[in-house]
């Protein structure tokens, strides 16, 4: 299926480009997250008439990420569980914990937005993780793990 990408899509393209994509990724996930048109003579037409908005709204999200990711910045965030006397964890830290600790301090991180490129964390200690704000912006964090031994 040939779609329009209405925002920038990580290893797809950028915001007006055509692209053609599997029915079902189109189907389930671009188009109804509105980052994308089906590619009709009609939506080309009304997406050309519209450019000057949507690179607008796009500039004004990556405005708002670069902002977010200026504060989160260096940022620790310390999560508790219970541990073992050699430090591992009985459980792991995903990052789920990580978004309800980040909410905690004020930030309203969508856990789909944090990227653990090594899976959760099983260990105690002090963990460096990505977040993902946009495509183009993503803030590095520090995950401090304390264990809990009772």
């Amino acid at each position: 299926m040939q779609i329009i990408l209405l925002e920038k899509v990580v290893n797809l393209g950028v915001l007006g480009d055509i692209v053609k994509v599997k029915d079902g990724y189109a189907r389930n996930f671009l188009i109804p997250q509105g980052k994308a048109k089906r590619a009709t003579e009609a939506n080309k037409a009304e997406f050309e008439t519209r450019r000057a908005e949507f690179e607008r709204a796009q500039a004004e999200k990556l405005a708002e990420a670069q902002g977010i990711a200026a504060k989160l910045e260096g940022h620790m965030v310390q999560v508790e569980r219970k541990a073992g006397m050699d430090g591992r964890l009985f459980g792991s830290v995903g990052n789920a914990d990580i978004a309800d600790a980040l909410k905690a301090q004020g930030f309203d991180i969508d856990r789909s937005a944090i990227r653990m490129p090594d899976g959760p964390i099983k260990q105690v200690g002090d963990v460096q993780v990505d977040i993902a704000l946009h495509p183009d912006v993503i803030a590095p964090i520090t995950v401090s793990v304390l264990g809990d031994q009772q």
